[in-house]
C-alpha cells in the first residue's frame, strides 16, 4: 500500500438509522470522501478531471463491517494506494474512531470517460504522482 491519507468525519443524525448506530450504506459515502479528499490533497480536483474527460467508477468493493459508528462520533477515513494499474487503481480503506477500527475495505476504481462511459488510462501526471508515493505504515 502507498501513502496513508487521512480524512476526519463527523457522524450526524442523517447518517444513523434509528437506533443512533450508523446504516451501513452510509459508510461509502464517507469513503468516497476519503478518496476525493486523496486526490484533493495531490492537487486533482474531481470537477477539474471531468471536465477535462476523466472520472473515477467504483468497479467493486468488499467492506469487513467490525465494529459500529454511532451518532456524534468523530471517524477518521484512512485512504491508501492498494494496487495500481494504467486504468485502475485500487484503494485500501480504514474507518476508524480513536485507534480503533471500525471497517476495513478494499475498492477498486476505474478510470472513465464519462462521456462514453468507456475506461481511459488515467492522466500520466496522476499516475506518476501515486506510482512515487512511499509505503504507508500497515
Amino acid at each position: 500500500m502507498s501513502a496513508l491519507f487521512q480524512f476526519d468525519v463527523r457522524v450526524y443524525y442523517e447518517d444513523t438509522d434509528a437506533a443512533g448506530i450508523v446504516y451501513y450504506a452510509n459508510y461509502l459515502r464517507f469513503l468516497e470522501r476519503g478518496r476525493t479528499e486523496f486526490l484533493r490533497a495531490l492537487g486533482h480536483d474531481q470537477n477539474v478531471l471531468m471536465q477535462e474527460g476523466i472520472a473515477f467508477a467504483v468497479r467493486s468493493i468488499a467492506a469487513e463491517y467490525l465494529k459500529p459508528a454511532r451518532l456524534d462520533d468523530l471517524l477518521v477515513i484512512e485512504t491508501s494506494i492498494a494496487s495500481l494499474g494504467r486504468a485502475q487503481l485500487g484503494f485500501a480503506q480504514r474507518v476508524r474512531r480513536d485507534h480503533e477500527l471500525l471497517l476495513d475495505a478494499k475498492i477498486r476504481v476505474a478510470c472513465i470517460d464519462p462521456a462514453r462511459g468507456r475506461p481511459i488510462p488515467m492522466p500520466r501526471i496522476l499516475h506518476q504522482q501515486l506510482s512515487a508515493l512511499p509505503e504507508a505504515p500497515q
